[in-house]
This record gives structure tokens, sequence and C-alpha cells, in this order.
């Protein structure tokens, strides 16, 4: 499981020299949701900061509270003398064309989203291929036979996490059933742990005893709810085994502050290019989170299961299905 358990130890290495670094201003905006949500944009969070301490730059950073704010955001980094700007989430795809049509000289990485320019990196991630190995963990941890799925947005990316979900369960279990409810259809969806609790607890009042949520903030009241339950529950983007030990079953860890440190580094190094980068198991961004928090949750035979599936999805052994290529999975 080392792989799963890689830590900001992947964004240590050689950095450039301080003559080089004096030249990179970094800039992060945020999806909507709030920096610390505990989940996809705390993940980006923690790559900048690592960056930080490794290096002694400082960025800058914003949080939108409208989706108006973004395109404004952007420019205003620019004129504050960002280079470099990270925009996480397919939210900002709109926005970054826009303005990185207008600032040819600032590099932007888009995160979960695609933007073909020639200042623009997109980098986008196989959640499909992680979701899938706690699907199968949900499955072997289930004695109902029965688990489920709380979503943020109803949006095409969650719906790649909810299939690569019950594909692992049905892996495991044939006859898995497999619930799937979404919080809502507007940036709101991200921050509703009221509502996601909700969710929640109807699932479990219809059998689900795991529950996966990929919902940013709305997650952390999907998680108490668990707790509340008495259920397991499964944690999204960073590692969130410790919010609730004994309750998180694992985590599917996105590998979200790597990207974000590596566009950082990349662009101070002057080895930073536009294009494509897609990060799957291969590529140690997505994995399953093992630790002292969800240890004795996880048996040894659970543990090997899940190596062995690892390695057939990275030797193509295990095809997963992306909602998002071939719609895979109907709901």
């Amino acid at each position: 499981m080392g792989k799963a358990l890689i830590g900001l130890a992947l964004l240590a290495g050689l950095w450039a020299s301080p003559a080089l670094a004096a030249e990179v201003k970094p800039g992060l905006l945020y999806n909507m949701g709030g920096k610390f949500d505990k989940s996809f944009n705390e993940a980006a969070y923690n790559g900048a900061e690592a960056f930080k301490k490794e290096t002694g730059i400082t960025y800058l950073e914003f949080e939108p509270s409208t989706e108006a704010q973004r395109e404004q955001a952007l420019r205003n980094m620019a004129r504050r003398g960002a280079n470099i700007i990270v925009a996480v989430s397919f939210a900002q795809t709109s926005a970054v064309e826009t303005v990185a049509a207008e600032l040819p000289d600032v590099k932007f990485t888009l995160i979960d989203g695609v933007v073909e320019a020639p200042n623009v990196q997109s980098v986008i991630f196989k959640e499909h291929e992680g979701s899938f190995l706690v699907g199968m963990l949900a499955a072997m941890a289930s004695k109902t036979g029965k688990v489920s799925f709380v979503g943020g947005m109803d949006i095409p990316l969650i719906r790649k996490f909810a299939c690569g979900y019950e594909q692992g369960a049905k892996h495991v279990n044939g006859s898995a059933e497999v619930l799937v409810n979404m919080t809502g259809n507007t940036p709101a969806a991200w921050n509703d742990p009221t509502k996601g609790g909700e969710l929640a607890r109807s699932q479990f009042d219809r059998g689900a005893d795991v529950v996966f949520a990929a919902a940013g903030g709305t997650g952390v009241g999907v998680y108490q709810a668990a707790k509340d339950s008495g259920k397991l529950a499964i944690g999204v983007d960073s590692n969130q085994n410790h919010l609730h030990p004994g309750t998180m079953l694992t985590s599917m860890v996105k590998r979200v502050d790597v990207a974000v440190a590596e566009a950082f580094k990349s662009a101070m190094e002057g080895t930073w290019e536009p294009g494509f980068k897609v990060l799957g198991l291969a590529e140690d961004g997505v994995a399953w989170a093992l630790d002292d928090d969800n240890r004795s949750l996880i048996s040894a035979d659970m543990e090997a299961k899940m190596a062995a599936a690892q390695k057939q999805i990275v030797e193509g052994g295990i095809s997963v299905a992306d909602y998002t290529a071939n719609n895979a999975c109907e709901y």
C-alpha cells in the first residue's frame, strides 16, 4: 500500500536556484465551496503550502463566492504579478479559456478541465480507477450487500466517481446494490453538509451500510451521519480518515496537492509545458488511503485483494469504464 500513502514527500526533490525562484510568482484560484473544505480545495491549498515551505515563495490566492468572480480573480492575480496561476475545478474552464487568451504571457494550469491553448496546461485525473478500488473495499466491508454514494453537484465528473465505485462494488459482489444520490444542480451542492447528512441517512434507512461521498464540504455531513448511525463512510480527494477514526473505511485520494505543487515547481524550473496530463493509478494520481486511523477496519485479506486489483488495473487486466467517455453506468 506504499503508493496509496504517498505523502507530500512526492513534492520534494531538486528545487531551482534562488535566482530562478525569484522570477516565479504563483497564484491559486480555488473552486467554490471554501478553501478549508477538508477535500478538493484543501488538497490544492496543501500543495501550494508544500511548495511555499520548500521554496520560501509565497503565492496569491482567491476563494470565489460567486461564479462571476472567476475571470476577474484571474486578471487581478496577473495584474499583481502572478505568472503561473493554477485554477482548480472544471468550473473554471470558461474563465481560464477567456483570460488565457487575453494574457498570453501568463501560464495557466487548469485542474479537472480542458482548455487547448499555448499557455494552458490541463490536468485530468482517472477518478474512476480510484473509485473502483474503494467500491471494492465498500462491498467487502458491507454486511447488507447495499452500499451508497452521495455526490455534490450533479455533473459528469461526479458521475464518473459514482460509476467507478459501482463497478468496483459489483466486481466483488455481482449482486451488490449501489444507491446513488446527488446533492443538487448548482455550486451550492459542494457546501451543504445538512443535505449531505439527510441523503446519507435516507440511504442507511434503505439498507446501505457503507457510503462514499464525492461532494466537497457536503461530505462532512455525510461522514457525521455515518458516525451517528454506526455505518461506514469513505472520504474523497484528501485523506479524510482522521475525521472519524473507526467510521472512515478509507478515502479515495486524488493528488490535487501534487498537481498544484508540480505546476508551481515546473514553472520555477522552466520545465512547465502546455498540453494535457492524465493522472491515474499508474501515475500515483489516485489511490486509496490506509493509515493508523483505518487500519483496524482493513483485514489482511482485504488489503491483498486491493493490491491485486490495483496491479491488474495498472497492467490492463481490469478495465474500468469511464462514465465521461462512454456513459457506462445508468442511474
